[in-house]
Parts: C-alpha cells; sequence; structure tokens
C-alpha cells in the first residue's frame, strides 16, 4: 500500500470542489487516511517549491497558493501516486482530457485544481512536509 499527499488548491477551494476531488479517489479505491485545511506560508511554499524557485512563474505561484486555504490529503491505496496522477490527467487543465478531474474542473496550468505528489518517494517527503506524524492513523 501506498500513500501519497494531494492538496486540493485555491481555486478548487473557491468553486466548493474538494468533495468532488475526494468523492473521485473514493471511489477509485483510495482512502483518505488524514485531511486538514491549512493556509500556505511563504516558507512553507518555498520549500515545496525549492524545484520551481528559479521559474519566473514563481512568484506567481507562491501568491496563488497562499491566496486562500488548501486542504490537505493523505490518501491510501495501491499505486497511490500513479492512480492519483491519472485520475487528476496533466499538469496543464488545457492538454487534460474530459473525464479526468483536471480536465473537468481546470483551467489553466496553475489553476488545476490540486497538487499530487509526482513519486512515492517525494509523497514520503510531502506527507512529512504537511502532516505531523500523529496526525495519520497508524
Amino acid at each position: 500500500m501506498e500513500r501519497t499527499l494531494v492538496l486540493c488548491k485555491p481555486d478548487s477551494m473557491e468553486k466548493k470542489l474538494s468533495g468532488e476531488i475526494i468523492r473521485r479517489f473514493e471511489s477509485a479505491g483510495l482512502e483518505v487516511t488524514a485531511a486538514k485545511v491549512l493556509r500556505l506560508t511563504g516558507p512553507l511554499l518555498a520549500e515545496h517549491y525549492a524545484h520551481l524557485a528559479d521559474r519566473p512563474f514563481f512568484p506567481e505561484i507562491v501568491e496563488f497558493m497562499s491566496s486562500r486555504p488548501v486542504l490537505a490529503l493523505v490518501l491510501r491505496g495501491p499505486d497511490a501516486v500513479v492512480t492519483v496522477r491519472d485520475l487528476l490527467g496533466p499538469t496543464d487543465s488545457r492538454k487534460a482530457a474530459k473525464g479526468t478531474l483536471r480536465g473537468d474542473l481546470g483551467t489553466d496550468s496553475m489553476r488545476n485544481v490540486a497538487h499530487a505528489s509526482d513519486s512515492v518517494e517525494n509523497a514520503e517527503l510531502e506527507v512529512k512536509r504537511f502532516f505531523r506524524s500523529d496526525e495519520i492513523p497508524a
């Protein structure tokens, strides 16, 4: 069983889409093992998006991701990382197929409803970044 991190981004929270996002993940056999609403801060975003810090759009990402609270989820299931990413579709919602979360609910490459871990290794790092061990049932 794998676990992965999903962040329902500010656009999904503004449009009240988190329930639909969770429903689709659960319908695919994934289990929500932890969830919390939080407001992301500059230091946390700088750590989380460090791989993009030198890109010209980095300030826009920080501004967007801190614009309103997000819903952080830990999902568990067989092949959870790949399953979540398949359900989401490509990062750019304009290129995502209908039937994927981003294809159905997103608008562009930033306002794409959710962040998801891109590997098992990154999932573990990201889960630990957003959740204390006592917030996740064993």
